[in-house]
């Protein structure tokens, strides 16, 4: 009788897994060329990492049977990461999404992605487990999911698989390259709005903003106001100091940004400012966010959908703008655009582009973008 063989036995396990991610998992190629991965959501769907993609992309998706096809953007959210293409797949079986409670420190996890030339694995364990939490750039979180594991830059957007072969969410890459997932309770609740409206709402005040302390005060310098915002309409002007929202103090980019969540739009709101020494209450009402392409044209000022400021900030012990010292690219050495806490590229100390610290228009002084 041959002896039990529990490394065989893993081993096997791990492969089954994989497979099961691999008929799930495809490739995504925009317009840049490069490529990285998604998931065969359910018919006719795709879900994938939204930081790669711009709605007039030439989408070009790579199915589990080989057919390359072309794919439309349906709608994309940068504060969760989550992207949702349409396109001509067949009949699609879900992956089942592993409940939230079965995800425990240091268990074990799969992700899996598509190249070119086939399917890819990384195994790894989850390094901090956490609850709900609010990205950078607005958006909501159900879990904060972190993982030690060597992620390929050709699987980020792909699956990431229990010990059951259960989904946890989207491989996605954080600060310092730490690889995350956006659970998969997350996906589910976006792709369901980004199906009707194709975007979701954020916040939105046209303010481009940083941090400042004189003395014992801290609140955000105002650097920038876009023409016929909200804050333009409620009087904010160059230079001002922002203090507090609703009697709650503004310490930084990060908590503004997440006050800017879906449900403050249409909110009366009243900032405390601090105008040449004089302390200030202006009232408005928070806007919706305009698309990137409106926010775009003309004025450098004007806030983004996709701030490099707005980093995701995912890793506990992670800077709060992202890490200026983590830049991304397909070459391991090079940058790329893009969120600056999303690193690309397969060598785990492989930095990209869209330096957090780097400045909107190529001065260094320039404002980093709120809302």
């Amino acid at each position: 009788m041959t002896p039990h063989n529990p490394l065989a036995a893993l081993s096997d396990h791990l492969a089954t897994l994989a497979a099961a991610g691999a008929a799930r998992a495809v490739s995504v190629q925009g317009r840049e060329g490069r490529g990285f991965s998604g998931i065969l959501w359910q018919e006719g769907l795709v879900v994938t990492a939204a930081e790669p993609l711009e709605r007039d992309d030439d989408i070009t998706v790579t199915l589990p049977d080989g057919r390359r096809v072309q794919a439309t953007l349906a709608g994309r959210d940068t504060g969760t990461d989550v992207a949702l293409l349409k396109l001509e797949t067949g009949p699609v079986a879900p992956l089942e999404p592993a409940p939230p409670e079965s995800l425990a420190l240091g268990r074990l996890a799969l992700a899996v992605g598509r190249g070119e030339a086939g399917p890819i694995a990384a195994m790894g364990v989850a390094a901090f487990v956490g609850g709900a939490w609010r990205s950078m750039r607005g958006g909501s979180l159900e879990r904060r999911l972190v993982f030690d594991l060597r992620l390929s830059a050709l699987a980020e957007g792909g699956p990431l698989l229990d010990d059951a072969g259960r989904l946890i969410g989207m491989a996605v890459f954080g600060p310092r390259r730490r690889p995350l997932a956006i659970p998969a309770e997350t996906i589910a609740r976006v792709v369901e709005v980004l199906r009707t409206r194709g975007r979701v709402a954020r916040g939105y005040l046209g303010l481009a903003m940083q941090p400042v302390r004189t003395g014992a005060t801290r609140g955000l310098i105002v650097l920038g106001v876009d023409p016929g915002s909200p804050a333009a309409q409620a009087g904010v002007l160059l230079g001002d100091v922002l203090l507090a929202m609703d009697g709650q103090p503004l310490a930084g980019v990060r908590e503004m940004l997440g006050r800017l969540d879906p449900d403050s739009v249409g909110r009366p709101i009243t900032l405390e400012v601090q105008r040449a020494g004089q302390a200030l209450s202006l009232a408005l009402v928070v806007g919706e966010r305009p698309a990137a392409s409106r926010q775009r044209q003309g004025d450098p000022a004007a806030p983004r959908d996709d701030d490099p400021a707005a980093a995701r900030g995912d890793d506990p012990a992670a800077p709060r703008n992202g890490d200026p010292a983590a830049p991304r690219g397909g070459d391991p050495a090079a940058p790329r655009g893009g969120d600056p806490a999303a690193p690309r590229g397969d060598d785990p100390a492989a930095p990209r582009n869209g330096d957090p610290a780097a400045p909107r228009s190529g001065d260094p002084a320039a404002p980093r973008q709120a809302g």
